[in-house]
């Protein structure tokens, strides 16, 4: 009892479980419509985010996109066992917005401001499923804001720093394992929010006219939390020994280093190719500092132990008209999550996302729009802390649009 109620309250990984789980990245639709390519390329304004050092190359121009997600994590018993359970999670909505300022039509510089949500669906199961003890459901909405400094040395290469401000607040629902006088088993809700300060940095160079390379460098983020809240909904007779109260926690979020190739095969076809290393080790412990404890609710540190991984992305591009252009693209995401440490809110496995993408431009102002669909196969484990066994699957769909206007 005092070990799943300690472990009730480590939730401060949905920070994690988003981004381990469905790490998208979506910031441009162009971007998406080819795998997430983009760090060897021009992006326009997106490229703040994408490859500071390709923003020192952009016009002046505004954007704004959204996109819908519409995820799905099955569960089912080892085998012999025949139970199985579907989360019922609701519609995503991130967002990103970018703006590229360049003064003059000479000038070597590119100021940049964006605003993105990285990480922002959620997750929930029915009440009375197997594992509510551990999860009955999360949600997550996050907002970074960013300001980007770009470089234009010569004709070939550009420079790019920028500053990033992270925010974050997260709802968590779990069932505790003790009884109503109805029947029903009681509940704890966590909610807190929290903020990180990091820097985003790249490099772009052409080498020709047909190929062009990135290099980008994403920081962690040291996200401090104090304050946050812990509800227990328990029966009266038991409440001293659950009493609400409050905790803190602080976490590193990893680093993304990202190397990008760009390709132009013919005049009218652009083929891209990215690789992402993400610092995932980072995130090795969680530990929690309640304000106040009982027998039930101690302070605790709980192994996490992620290890870093890559994702390996590809895309093409080409374009029917001066108007016109249609993408698509792939991309495979290795798991972070190691053996031993799968939980109902990072059922996370080795990923395959498959995209497609198209642009309509009238004059000075461009529709993106880009779909794009991810399948993680099933992966069966034991977490080593709780003991809760399963195999898991995952599969999202990820429609999304962006308005443009170049000045």
């Amino acid at each position: 009892m005092k070990r799943i109620l300690t472990t009730t309250l480590l939730t401060f990984t949905l920070f994690y479980s988003i981004a381990g789980g469905f790490q998208v990245n979506l910031q441009g639709q162009r971007s998406a419509g080819m795998g997430h390519t983009g760090t060897g390329m021009r992006l326009g304004a997106a490229s703040g985010f994408f490859n500071p050092g390709a923003l020192a190359f952009a016009r002046t121009e505004v954007l704004i996109g959204i996109n819908l997600i519409a995820s799905r994590v099955g569960y089912r018993e080892m085998q012999p066992g025949v139970y199985t359970a579907e989360s019922t999670s609701g519609i995503g909505t991130p967002f990103n917005a970018h703006v590229a300022l360049k003064f003059t039509e000479d000038s070597p510089f590119v100021i940049g401001l964006s605003a993105y949500t990285p990480f922002g669906s959620g997750i929930s199961y029915e009440d009375e499923w197997k594992g509510q003890f551990l999860l009955r459901e999360m949600a997550l909405r996050t907002i970074f804001y960013q300001g980007t400094f770009a470089y234009q040395i010569n004709e070939k290469l550009g420079i790019g720093v920028g500053y990033v401000f992270g925010t974050g607040d997260f709802k968590l629902r779990r069932g505790v394992p003790v009884q109503q006088a109805d029947g029903s088993y009681s509940e704890v809700n966590l909610s807190g929010s929290g903020n990180g300060h990091g820097f985003n940095v790249g490099v772009f160079y052409e080498l020709s006219e047909q190929v062009s390379l990135g290099l980008s460098y994403r920081s962690g983020l040291k996200v401090s939390l104090d304050g946050g809240q812990a509800e227990f909904d328990v029966p009266p007779s038991l409440s001293s020994n659950f009493p609400s109260t409050t905790f803190g926690t602080e976490i590193n979020l990893p680093s993304v280093t990202n190397f990008g190739v760009s390709i132009k095969l013919t005049e009218k076809t652009r083929f891209n190719f990215d690789i992402n290393y993400i610092t995932w080790s980072s995130y090795d412990t969680l530990a929690f500092d309640f304000e106040e404890n009982t027998e039930n609710l101690e302070d605790s540190k709980s192994p996490r132990e992620y290890k870093n991984a890559a994702i390996i992305r590809a895309g093409i591009e080409h374009e029917f008209s001066e108007q016109f252009q249609l993408r698509g693209g792939a991309y495979y995401d290795f798991t972070p999550v190691q053996n031993g440490y799968m939980t109902p809110e990072t059922p996370d496995m080795d990923k395959i996302g498959l995209t497609v993408g198209a642009s309509y431009s009238i004059k000075n102002f461009n529709i993106d729009a880009s779909f794009m669909y991810i399948y993680g196969a099933e992966r069966s484990d034991t977490n080593l802390e709780t003991g809760f066994s399963g195999r898991w699957t995952s599969q999202a769909f990820i429609p999304g649009i962006a308005f443009s206007y170049q000045f």
